[in-house]
């Protein structure tokens, strides 16, 4: 029995954290925690490889509306180093894009998280 590996999918998932490992852990990190903000990530830059939808793709990862359109018409680089800077270049977008979209939402999950450092000590009564 053969097993079908999604190469790409988890390639992009490498990449993504890569690149999420050069920003800062608070709110970028701390953001991408969260797996819906983390799904949504890995959505918006999958959805914009050209001609990466498919139906298995779809079952897995469902795309909203406003990222379902495949990009036909757009041509992938041909060389790894391009193929590489362009997916890193998606990333970087989708993490402005979420971290703007989602501001609110966002601030208000990561004021409810208490970081450790930040808590007052009780060592001194």
């Amino acid at each position: 029995m053969k097993t079908v590996i999604n190469l790409t999918q988890q390639s992009v998932i490498s990449e993504i954290e890569s690149v999420l490992d050069t920003y800062a852990y608070h709110p970028y990190q701390a953001t991408f925690a969260i797996p819906e903000l983390r799904q949504e990530l890995i959505v918006f830059v999958l959805s914009r490889i050209p001609c990466f939808s498919n139906v298995e793709f779809e079952r897995e990862f469902p795309l909203q509306n406003n990222t379902k359109d495949c990009l036909i018409d757009q041509k992938f680089p041909r060389s790894p180093l391009e193929q590489k800077l362009h997916l890193q270049n998606l990333i970087h977008q989708a993490i402005f894009s979420i971290m703007h979209n989602k501001s609110d939402s966002i601030n208000q999950h990561l004021c409810d998280i208490v970081e450790p450092g930040c808590e007052p000590s009780h060592w001194f009564g």
